[in-house]
């Protein structure tokens, strides 16, 4: 329990201090846009690698599904085609955000 209360007070006065620090940072005319714009840039790249290895992996599998049972190909297309529509609409919400918090 005490370590809990040492969190929470650390927590809190943390904040306190990083109030301080971006009402001077306003007053003196420098904006946080740097930093959201880096944070967009970086969140979206994160995303964009998620989304690159989740194709991989879903045309790996279908390729070796596909190289150990050919007749399976044809059964195989429309999963396939879902498993890499899927993580697409994942960049594409990330775009969306991208926009919506610029």
């Amino acid at each position: 329990m005490k370590k809990v209360i040492g969190f929470l007070t650390v927590l809190i006065s943390s904040s306190a201090f990083a109030q301080e620090g971006a009402m001077q940072m306003a007053s003196a005319g420098i904006t946080d846009n740097g930093l959201r714009y880096l944070a967009i840039a970086i969140g979206f790249g994160l995303a964009a690698i998620g989304v690159a290895g989740g194709q991989g992996r879903a045309a790996s599998a279908a390729m070796d599904g596909i190289a150990r049972n050919p007749g399976s190909a044809k059964p195989m297309f429309v999963p396939f085609i879902l498993a890499m529509a899927l993580p697409e609409a994942i960049a594409i919400l990330g775009w969306l955000f991208l926009f919506l918090l610029k």
